[in-house]
Parts: structure tokens; sequence; C-alpha cells
């Protein structure tokens, strides 16, 4: 660590997509903000048609430089010479902190910082490896990876006390610490959206693959129905994997006039978009989609999934099965039924998060611990 006390910090991850690009992006804003150096190392592969606008827009908080290396979603040849690369860049660059995100990126962030003494591994899951079963070959290789690495981890950090303990349940009680600090929202995301005047009755903003549950989410939406009777409609912005077998199911059921796939999108801008905010989730860990669109003031209507219940808080009650459409419908019809409830519970859930979940209490905890950890290095 430079004796000003500022720090070179490399974050790692390999798409820079979703919830755990956004939270990347902050972290990496709010410690430039307090006059720390930032690289950031990402997939040279994945990316959405936002990828490149907004590693953009970081270029000048991340001042050690944008990187890009092969980082394959499941295992690759990548994953033999990428660690390699990672641990040169940063020896060249001085790094006092690897910040590894998601399974890949904490993969090579750990493997990065072997027999480097002045760095330290710092490692977030992001639900990541936690999605992946004990059962299967890959959850059991990547779990392996996991208790292998512990030892080279300085600190893990959960976004979500369900996080904690799902890791917990799988790989094993961190050696580490292991702290919870919540993912958190800048004041200017508490101003509320106003919804267009042709907007739909749902929104969905999420990446489009089978875990975000978006089949679910058209199937139950088949049989809501507006008080004159005429169907329900919903605007689903986002891309992914997922999105060739959606345009599918929407047309075989008939629905193609009333689901509209609006491409990868800005949250704030979709949410105008929309009257209630649907997040059909078969697994999170803590989606920033809940509290972006519980703080722009929307209803939302979401799984019993991940740390979701953290953030629905005193309204965790009126969360759904996940994987059940029947249960969603009804979700959703209720929503359409009595508006002035749902208003009424996006009340108390909007005083929940403003009170819990701060971007500036993020970040400054997770300074803390990087400076803390130094110390103790």
């Amino acid at each position: 660590m430079a004796a000003t006390g500022k720090l070179r910090i490399l974050q790692v991850m390999r798409a820079p997509v979703g919830g755990l690009f956004r939270h990347v992006a902050d972290l990496t804003r709010a410690l430039a903000s307090q006059g720390h150096e930032i690289g950031i190392v990402v997939d040279s592969l994945a990316n959405d048609a936002q990828t490149e606008g907004k590693l953009r827009a970081l270029e000048e908080f991340a001042t050690l430089g944008i990187h890009r290396f092969a980082m394959p979603r499941v295992l690759g040849g990548g994953d033999l010479v990428t660690p390699l690369a990672v641990r040169g860049l940063a020896r060249k660059l001085h790094i006092d902190v690897l910040h590894g995100h998601g399974a890949k990126g904490g993969f090579y962030a750990r493997l990065a910082a072997i027999g480097q003494h002045d760095t330290i591994a710092v490692y977030t899951p992001h639900g990541g490896v936690l999605h992946f079963s004990a059962s299967s070959p890959s959850g059991r290789v990547f779990h392996m990876l996991e208790r292998r690495l512990m030892q080279p981890t300085a600190a893990i950090i959960f976004e979500s006390a369900f996080a904690k303990g799902a890791y917990s349940r799988l790989i094993g009680v961190p050696s580490c610490p292991s702290p919870v600090i919540h993912n958190g929202l800048d004041r200017a995301e508490f101003v509320p959206v106003t919804a267009e005047t042709d907007a739909a009755d749902f929104v969905f903003v999420g990446e489009l693959r089978d875990l975000k549950g978006i089949h679910v989410l058209v199937e139950a939406l088949d049989g809501v129905r507006r008080s004159d009777g005429s169907p329900a409609n919903l605007v689903m912005a986002g891309d992914g994997p997922g999105r060739a077998r959606l345009v599918e199911q929407i047309a075989q059921r008939g629905m193609t006039e009333r689901v509209v796939l609006a491409g990868a999108r800005p949250a704030r801008a979709i949410f105008a978009r929309g009257r209630c905010a649907v997040v059909p989730s078969l697994a999170e860990s803590l989606p920033y989609v809940v509290l972006e669109a519980a703080a722009a003031q929307l209803p939302v209507i979401a799984t019993d999934v991940g740390g979701i219940p953290e953030i629905f808080g005193p309204t965790a009650s009126s969360l759904v099965p996940a994987e059940d459409a029947a249960a969603l419908q009804a979700a959703l019809q209720q929503a359409l039924d009595d508006p002035h409830a749902a208003a009424v519970e996006m009340r108390q859930r909007l005083d929940h998060i403003a009170q819990a979940f701060s971007l500036d209490h993020m970040a400054a905890s997770i300074e803390a611990l990087y400076v803390g950890l130094l110390a103790k290095s």
C-alpha cells in the first residue's frame, strides 16, 4: 500500500453485464472518488448490446485501464492461461488488492494472488458458484476449486446473508473474514420514475436466460386479465442465451401482441414502460433490479429466492414461490385487481431499502475491509 494510503485495486470479473457489473461499476466510481487507482479485467468474449458503452463510461474512473482476457463461461483453455496473464498484469501495475467478482473472477483473482506477498485477494461470489448444483459435474469441480482456493483468499464479501449461508452449506464455513455487505443505491436512484402514458401492465428487466424465470413469467401472464377483460401485457428488457426460445414460446402462445422484447436497456429507462416490475427468478443472490425498481417507486412482484427477502423486509410475505406459474399468475392478477394495496406495499418497501441499502455505506465498508486486510498482511 502506498504511503499516502491510496490503494491500487484490480477488479476482476467475467461478463460485464447484469447486477455483477453494476456492482463493479458502482464500486469503481466510489473508490476512485476517494483517490484510489482502479483497473478492471473483463472477458474478451462475453458482452451484450450495452457492454462497450458501459465500459467506456468507466474509463475515466479506471485509471489503471480496462483489460480483456479470454474467460470461458464454464471450463476452457482460457482457465489455464488467463490467471497467469492476470498475475502478470497485477505485478506490472503494482496492485495492492485483487478483487474477484463471480465464480470466474474469483477464480482468476485468487490464483493470480498466490505467491504475491504484497497483494491480497478478495472475493465476492455474486451468486456465481452457488448456482451450481453439488450433484452436477460442473458443480463438483467449482465447489472443489472453492475449497482449494480458501487459503489464498484474504476475505470473502457476501452481498446477502442468504449467500453466506448457502456458501457455508455448499462449500464450507469460510476460514477467512466473511462480512455481509449489502449492495447499495445512490441517492439519485430514489427519484420516482413516471410511467409513460401507454405503459404496459408489467415490466421485466434482466438477462434472458432460464435462471431468471422468463419462461415461467410468460406462462403466468397468459391468463392475466385487466378489469375490462382485455389481456395484460408485458415489456421485457434484456438479452441473453434464452432469447430464441423465449421468442418461440411467445409465438406458440399467441402472445406476440402482448409481450414486447425491448432488448438490453438501462433499468430506469425501461421502468417507465411498465406499471409494475416483475422479478420471477429461480435463483438469485441480491439482485440490483429489485432494489432499483423499489427505489424507482414501482410495485414489485418477485420470487422468494436468495437475498430477495432481505430487500423486501417487512413486505417479504408477498413473495411467491419460484418456478410456480400459478402462484405468479395470482400475484400478477392481484396487482391489477388492487393497485391501491400494491402502492401501499411499495411505500413500506421503499422506506426499508432507503434505510438499509446505501451505496455510500457499501463502498465505505469495502474500502475499510481492504485497508484492514492490508494492514495485517
